[in-house]
């Protein structure tokens, strides 16, 4: 089993280490252990943020950081021709977080060098995860989300981040919107994640975060989590992971 989940997005702050570290626990639960040597399926996460490296600093997680940002903000085709190699090699899953300063070269190198079809030959299957966030952010949001499906026939999963309003238009929900309608065969499914209480939900997940913890460091943590923080954040984890399960990640095989 071989699978590479890259975190996309060309609009900045809207969630996506977030959304990588949620990705990255999810897969470990379900599917195996970071670089086990036992035989069982692992996780490696990568962060290819050279501005806002976050997801290096959830230390549980053990990612590698790789720069692949040169001075003249291209890529620097060696270092991400290592990391294909690796994501090749791999028996088990990859998740990485790649900023917003790297996404358009990024897309382009991925598109002008066939690197989707180059793994998916090799025998890895790609998944893009996009995060979507509403309000003012939301055009920019649907134009990565845009470029990430012209870029590849990557599979592709939309994150409805609602930190920032509910993503809508005209009151009508992301399904009913064109790019999701046009793209449905290529889309194969929706994460929401909800813009709960902030005196409570939203309080608990900023500690979470600013502490760089995982779900399971923070059921040990008492000293900054009381009984009902603790519950709130698994009742969060426990949502998130019931819409990944229907994803079927790490199920099927790359063609």
């Amino acid at each position: 089993m071989k699978e590479v989940h890259f975190v996309v997005q060309g609009k900045g702050g809207v969630g996506k280490s977030f959304i990588a570290a949620l990705l990255a626990q999810y897969l470990i639960h379900h599917y195996g252990d970071i670089a086990t040597d036992d035989g069982n399926a692992y996780i490696q996460c990568f962060d290819t943020d050279p501005v806002n490296p976050t997801f290096s600093r959830m230390k549980e997680l053990e990612p590698t950081v790789v720069d692949i940002l040169t001075q003249h903000h291209t890529i620097d085709t060696r270092e991400f021709d290592e990391l294909v190699e690796v994501l090749v090699e791999l028996d088990g899953m990859a998740v990485i977080d790649n900023g917003a300063a790297t996404f358009i070269p990024l897309m382009s190198y991925m598109n002008e060098g066939g690197i989707v079809d180059l793994l998916r030959d090799n025998g890895v299957r790609v998944i893009m995860h996009v995060p979507l966030n509403g309000g003012q952010a939301l055009d920019d949001c649907i134009a990565g989300l845009v470029q990430t499906l012209a870029s590849s026939d990557a599979e592709v999963v939309v994150w409805l981040n609602d930190f920032k309003g509910e993503i809508q238009e005209g009151g009508k929900p992301f399904t009913s919107f064109k790019i999701y309608q046009s793209n449905k065969d290529r889309i194969i499914g929706v994460v929401h994640i909800p813009n709960r209480a902030p005196d409570t939900f939203g309080k608990d997940i900023a500690v979470m975060t600013e502490n760089n913890l995982t779900f399971n460091q923070a059921a040990q943590r008492a000293d900054l989590f009381k009984l009902a923080a603790r519950s709130r954040l698994n009742r969060v984890k426990n949502e998130i992971y019931a819409q990944l399960e229907q994803l079927s990640l790490g199920q099927t095989d790359a063609n």
